[in-house]
């Protein structure tokens, strides 16, 4: 087997164990991050393992992912879709009109039935080996690792297309977008000083806390105090923010007290930077606290 796809032979029988940990996979592979996901909290019904370019997540992106279709034993190697947030951008048309959508090659699928399929594996596993099977043959791990390059090198000239577009969401929204600082936050929540402190909230397997609905509005992130079980309502700002900004997080924060019977909830405003105004306003808030957001900036040379 080839140690380049190692990650995914552990990723398929960890799928059959129910162990959530992903702390030990690799975070990029071929110059692009990798994330991987068997669920938060409870299993997730279809395990993935995705390949990012920075500025996307898995929620709020297109990307190429392994999606595992445990109930029925297969693997899809998809140009995939989040299901969360519509992102803006898409496959091109050629992407979508070659490859057929999952829900026309699985009936039914559990989720992401509007990803487009470019390669299917059958899976079996005897005596603790892997097996990736098509039309009843035992596929060379050589093989399928030359599928998964041929996919991540065939997004990255699309990605490569989009960078040059300058009226593209790729091109102009990488840096700015408020909804990339709390993809950010979210997707690296354990590795924060919230992570320590709050847990995010999940039904069933699915993500609650961002973009938590309310009838007044959408919360940008709920959370729960680890120890006391007290909700936080966690409101983002990507520049300089105000005392304004007090008013609307107070209104969620009654929507939380009333609603969800929390007497004790508190309030939490993250910023690039805030003026006086919001200083002196936060200090006759009990339950508010201001963080402000530092972002390091990198360059690196691309090499194939």
């Amino acid at each position: 087997m080839s140690e380049d796809l190692k990650f995914l032979d552990d990723f398929i029988l960890q799928a059959n164990q129910g162990n959530l940990k992903t702390s030990q996979y690799a975070k990029e592979f071929s110059d692009l991050k990798m994330k991987v996901s068997f669920g938060i909290g409870m299993a997730a019904r279809v395990p993935w393992i995705s390949f990012l370019p920075q500025g996307m997540s898995t929620s709020n992106g297109y990307y190429p992912v392994y999606l595992y279709y445990r109930d029925i034993n297969l693997l899809v190697l998809a140009f995939g879709i989040s299901e969360t947030f519509e992102y803006g951008m898409n496959w091109p048309q050629e992407i979508q009109d070659s490859y057929p959508k999952i829900s026309s090659v699985i009936t039914n699928p559990a989720r992401y039935g509007d990803s487009f399929a470019f390669k299917t594996y059958q899976i079996k596993v005897q005596n603790g080996l892997v097996n990736l099977i098509r039309d009843e043959e035992i596929i060379d791990k050589r093989i399928v690792l030359l599928e998964l390059t041929e996919i991540l090198n065939i997004y990255k000239k699309i990605l490569d297309l989009e960078v040059k577009d300058e009226k593209s969401v790729v091109s102009s929204g990488l840096f700015y977008m408020e909804k990339q600082l709390e993809d950010f936050i979210i997707e690296n929540w354990d590795s924060t000083e919230f992570g320590t402190k709050l847990d995010l909230i999940f039904e069933e397997g699915s993500l609650q806390s961002q973009q938590y609905k309310t009838d007044i509005g959408s919360i940008d992130i709920l959370a729960k105090d680890k120890v006391s079980g007290e909700y936080v309502v966690i409101e983002l700002k990507k520049n300089q923010t105000s005392d304004d900004t007090v008013g609307q997080i107070l209104r969620y924060m009654g929507w939380v007290k009333e609603k969800l019977k929390d007497v004790n909830v508190r309030g939490v405003i993250v910023a690039g930077k805030y003026d006086e105004k919001l200083n002196y306003a936060r200090q006759m808030i009990p339950g508010l606290e201001v963080y402000i957001y530092e972002v390091q900036f990198n360059l690196r040379e691309y090499k194939k």
